[in-house]
């Protein structure tokens, strides 16, 4: 046995992937005062409509799974094929914003906090990293 991990691929938004994504994302750097509650509203998937939320912690992912979040800082709704693009970085999540593509409502303090923290390239990283492992 050569010691290499082999990546199990999990189905996008399943509690499975929830799973590996939490774990993947434990090495990602800390910011201090950097937390925020975000629901997600992805719409139209094949399956249709799915909610799913995160919870930031000093700029760290303490809890992600399906389902909502209560009193969310921040939601965010897209169509299924524009978050599919963006989950796999072939569509910018500031692109869709300002076409329209994706609505956030809430806190845009709370939203414009985040950003920075999502342009690192240890975020950048973990991004690509996950989407290596999930099929969509």
């Amino acid at each position: 046995m050569s010691g290499e991990r082999v990546a199990v691929v999990s189905k996008w938004l399943s509690a499975e992937w929830f799973d590996q994504a939490r774990g993947m994302a434990d090495d990602q750097p800390s910011y201090p005062g950097l937390s925020a509650r975000i629901q997600y509203e992805v719409t139209g998937g094949p399956d249709g409509d799915v909610s799913y939320y995160c919870i930031l912690e000093d700029g760290r992912l303490q809890s992600s799974a399906g389902g909502r979040v209560e009193s969310p800082d921040v939601t965010i709704t897209a169509p299924w094929a524009d978050s599919v693009a963006m989950e796999q970085g072939d569509l910018d999540p500031n692109v869709a914003f300002m076409q329209g593509r994706m609505k956030v409502a809430g806190s845009m303090g709370v939203m414009m906090a985040l950003l920075p923290a999502a342009r690192t390239p240890e975020y950048k990283a973990l991004r690509r990293r996950i989407a290596e492992i999930t099929e969509f």
